[in-house]
């Protein structure tokens, strides 16, 4: 996911803003054998280099350089029927959003619309925080779907915010530069972190086919790392690193943050990932440079594998549990995944431990073969690791007794071999080397530092693990952003870059189709990228079209006919494709396996996020995040920063007054109907 982060230019010492999502992660300096490694080992540097691996592997290995001959994969040319039943999309970038021919894209929320009964209109000029607390919030990220009737006219939307734009949110503000945060006052800090966090909907179809707000239902609520209190459980919830002076337990927590993808459980609970948290936590302690100086912090190590303070924004100049000089265990208590009971708005959400505390991208959820709750994550990162949580017990009817299976089950890290071969590996406290002499002394300890814990179990560090699909016959689907931080022992002649800059898709096949178990095998789906480019490495299949290519795979679903959509999210580097980041169909099976068609694009500097499917594929859910602001100085005719005042889009509204505000976006077939059906 694209998110919000200020980096020193290693070339200058000047201080720039990166607000892109393919170089704003920190990279992991545990290199063991990254994801390219294992491909150039299963299918051999020549082959990599000829673009011989048809949809196995190789365009992680290249970034974009000279044209040359087109270079696809090696399928035969298929006639199979698509199983995407529309008419492709053309690729462009511009303003406002397209969908394909015979669907509307209706706008159903916007940050600031009010979602209850007595939340005041929005007023963009006069904001506060005690009004964006009734009101939708920013940045909308995931979305999921709880139908309330069998027909499936009403339900619950659940929605992540995950971050802010405060240049193109608050007037006359201006991208803030560390540490110093000209203009920034608490007032505004405290604005921007009532739009954190997420939000529950009500909404209803009419007869027409429509969706709208049900605006005062009771089961509307906003969620907020201001004053929304939560509950910390799992082996970590008590432990005295997690214990602070406001919370002497080490159990209970203020709110949630940087809530990227997610999930939603069987048994109708809502999965918010905390994804980029190092990002939120300040230290007064700079060194000569301006930079975080953790010289005598007692957990300096940690603090630096999982880059705190990065100081993106100033919570931490007015709010002490954000300021690691003053509270240094508040940032152990953020990076988890956070259970919410969208039926019960006075329901305190619980932060589960058992999952692991990294950059959560999503928690997508599905059951094993006996019936356990098996959660797939990525550490959204570069090199960083996928992960996977089983229960230990089964999923029943007792929604309550559900809920404890996130508690107590075995959280693994993935081992890619060049052969082909899955490994999960436990983390699992005096399991191999997470001993109490490396520094685990107890299953806490692997939890909180599961990075740590992955390192020296010899985990496949990979190009940014995003979001994962998984289907009920023991398939998923891994989504790899893309990696610009690769070494150089991972290029070769032909193509000097160590960046790959489109990423990939990877497809797991658990042993027996269970997804417990604890081997399978992989495969490359796609590698990302202009098949037109030969340098790129880039693989498709040959009938995919130049609408259908694309680059940076992020957020994906797979719909009730178990079709693979994916939504791509390419940072401030959309101008390497010069398209505007869009939904995908991607095939899976058969002749056209790795075939894909655009579906829907969204406006300038945007980022597609979602998608959602009813459960009749009557509708899809995607949420349009940070329209106007990434890359608009690569824009032609715009060629500069958006701020409030003078933004790249005013989309949705068009409006002169109003800025760009991220949007859940609704999508029904004209006449109705399934969608690509």
């Amino acid at each position: 996911m694209n998110r919000r982060q200020i980096i020193n230019d290693p070339q200058t010492g000047n201080k720039a803003e990166a607000f892109e999502a393919a170089d704003d992660c920190p990279a992991n300096p545990i290199r063991h054998r990254t994801i390219g490694d294992v491909i150039t080992a299963r299918h051999g540097r020549r082959a990599v280099l000829q673009g011989m691996l048809g949809t196995s592997a190789s365009a992680a290995l290249f970034g974009a350089t000279a044209l040359t001959q087109p270079h696809r994969a090696a399928a035969a040319v298929s006639s199979a029927q698509s199983r995407y039943a529309f008419d492709e999309l053309a690729w462009g970038n511009d303003e406002t959003h397209h969908v394909a021919p015979g669907y509307d894209a209706d706008i159903l929320l916007r940050w600031g619309d009010p979602i209850t009964a007595d939340a005041p209109d929005f007023d963009v000029m006069n904001q506060s925080a005690a009004a964006q607390l009734q009101q939708f919030g920013y940045n909308n990220d995931y979305v999921g779907f709880l139908p309330l009737n069998a027909e499936g006219t009403r339900g619950l939307l659940c929605v992540n915010h995950e971050y802010t734009n405060e240049e193109v949110m608050f007037p006359g503000l201006g991208r803030q530069d560390k540490a110093e945060f000209a203009g920034m006052t608490r007032e505004l800090a405290e604005i921007e972190m009532a739009a954190h966090g997420g939000s529950v909907v009500e909404i209803a179809r009419n007869p027409e086919g429509k969706w709208a707000v049900v605006r005062d239902s009771e089961l509307n609520r906003r969620i907020s790392p201001l004053n929304t209190v939560m509950a910390i459980d799992g082996p970590a919830a008590g432990h005295p690193r997690m214990q602070t002076g406001a919370d002497p337990t080490g159990r209970e927590v203020i709110g949630t943050l940087n809530n990227c993808a997610g999930g939603m459980t069987p048994w109708g609970t809502w999965l918010m990932a905390e994804e980029n948290f190092h990002g939120y936590f300040w230290t007064d302690q700079l060194d000569a440079e301006g930079e975080p100086d953790l010289t005598g912090q007692p957990e300096a190590a940690q603090m630096a594998r999982y880059n705190v303070p990065a100081m993106w924004y100033a919570w931490g100049k007015y709010h002490d549990r954000f300021n690691i000089d003053k509270t240094p265990n508040e940032v152990n208590r953020f990076g988890w995944v956070v259970e919410v009971d969208p039926l019960d708005p006075h329901s305190t959400p619980v932060k589960h431990t058992a999952l692991g505390r990294f950059a959560h991208e999503g928690a997508e959820t599905t059951l094993s073969a006996d019936g356990r709750l098996v959660v797939y994550m990525g550490d959204d990162a570069r090199f960083e690791y996928l992960y996977k949580y089983v229960s230990r017990g089964s999923v029943s009817q007792d929604r309550a007794t559900n809920s404890r299976l996130l508690s107590d089950g075995t959280l693994y890290a993935a081992r890619f071999d060049p052969d082909g071969t899955l490994h999960w590996l436990p983390l699992v406290q005096g399991h191999g080397p997470l001993t109490a002499d490396n520094g685990f002394a107890s299953q806490a300890d692997v939890l909180i530092d599961a990075r740590l814990a992955a390192d020296v179990l010899g985990a496949t560090p990979m190009d940014r693990p995003e979001d994962v699909s998984p289907r009920g016959d023991g398939t998923a689907f891994v989504m790899l952003t893309n990696n610009s931080k690769r070494e150089p022992g991972q290029t070769n002649a032909a193509n000097p870059r160590p960046e790959s800059d489109f990423g990939h898709i990877i497809e797991l096949k658990e042993d027996g189709g269970d997804h417990a178990a604890t081997r399978g095998s992989w495969s490359i789906l796609v590698q990302c990228g202009n098949p037109a480019i030969a340098a790129v490495g880039a693989q498709w299949n040959l009938e995919t079209t130049e609408n259908g290519w694309f680059g940076s795979p992020d957020n994906c679903a797979i719909d009730a006919e178990g079709r693979l959509w994916v939504a791509t999210d390419q940072g401030r580097k959309w101008d390497k494709t010069g398209k505007s980041d869009g939904l995908y169909g991607v095939e899976t099976e058969g002749g056209l396996r790795g075939h894909s068609k655009l579906f829907f694009r969204c406006p300038v500097g945007a980022e597609l996020c979602g998608p959602y499917f009813t459960p009749d594929i009557e509708t899809l859910f995607l949420a349009v995040q940070h329209p106007g602001t990434d890359g608009t100085k690569n824009l032609k005719g715009f060629e500069r920063e958006s701020t409030f005042d003078d933004p790249a889009t005013r989309w949705p509204d068009f409006d002169p007054a109003m800025p760009p505000r991220p949007s859940v976006v609704v999508i029904t077939k004209q006449g109705g109907g399934k969608i690509a059906t």
